[in-house]
């Protein structure tokens, strides 16, 4: 194991944290097949991302309420002592004081499927595919069941993934990512991409393997990604508004989502498989 400073920079602005793992070059290939991609429909398949509006205003608060009452479920699970009535999921950080805590609490809402939401999770599947030109479903065969996750990201703290892309694991090769921000996410806090960089081959890649990488004694499923041929990454935050869901390639490299605010950030994450015809 090798100890790196991931170095990138984030709309200009530079941000630096350790990583433990053993990094490589890659082969000489593109993962990223373009010309039957799960966005290939798109006007914006060069560059990887878009963001687009998807809820009504009943229907973006009923899925808030649900996502608040299974934070709250996880914390009753482990007896953490809270008003119930009074909590809100921007003062999560109040209650959720230590990284022990934390990483129990969101043990439980990174493993969550449809049944878990009071809220039709394949209506959106159907939304997506309508926007992609491809029908989509919530049911991920590999896995043998629909996956969400509830991302939980405290105020200035490693609640962060590396940069990474997806597509590393099989089960997300041919999946459209969604990223729903739900409270407290702006331009200082929703998830970095860097741009077009589906389109990097491997062997310009510096990265370890998957579940490879430890941040903060933290093990990840994903790989991290160090930097490119070209230096450290540049990477920007699109930024979607409330309502609105961020989606890109799972190629893309995406990640590092440092929160530079003073309140927690939610969000929700979706991966909606091609159903193939």
């Amino acid at each position: 194991m090798q100890s790196k400073t991931c170095s990138l920079k984030i709309d200009g602005n530079l941000f630096e944290f350790d990583v433990e793992g053993k990094f490589f070059w890659g082969e000489h290939k593109l993962l990223y097949k373009r010309e039957n991609s799960i966005i290939s429909k798109t006007e914006w398949e060069s560059i990887g991302y878009t963001c687009v509006r998807v809820f009504m205003n009943e229907e973006f608060e009923d899925l808030k309420l649900s996502i608040l009452n299974n934070i709250i479920e996880a914390l009753k699970f482990h007896c953490v002592d809270f008003d119930e009535r009074s909590f809100t999921l921007t003062d999560y950080h109040k209650i959720v004081t230590t990284d022990e805590l934390h990483y129990k609490i969101i043990d439980i809402t990174r493993n969550l499927t449809n049944k878990d939401f009071d809220f039709d999770i394949d209506k959106l599947a159907k939304r997506f595919g309508n926007i992609l030109g491809y029908k989509l479903t919530s049911w991920i065969e590999e896995l043998k069941k629909t996956h969400i996750q509830i991302r939980i990201n405290r105020p200035h703290s490693l609640d962060i993934n590396p940069p990474h892309r997806d597509g590393y694991l099989s089960y997300w090769e041919d999946i459209i990512n969604i990223w729903i921000p739900i409270e407290g996410c702006n331009k200082n806090t929703s998830l970095p991409v860097l741009p077009a960089s589906h389109l990097i081959s491997e062997n310009d890649i510096c990265r370890t393997k998957s579940k490879g990488a430890k941040i903060n004694g933290n093990t990840y499923y994903v790989p991290c990604i160090l930097k490119t041929k070209k230096g450290i990454l540049n990477m920007v935050r699109p930024n979607p508004r409330q309502g609105e869901a961020l989606i890109f390639t799972p190629f893309l490299i995406h990640g590092a989502a440092v929160n530079q605010s003073d309140v927690t950030r939610v969000s929700l994450e979706l991966r909606f498989p091609r159903v193939d015809c």
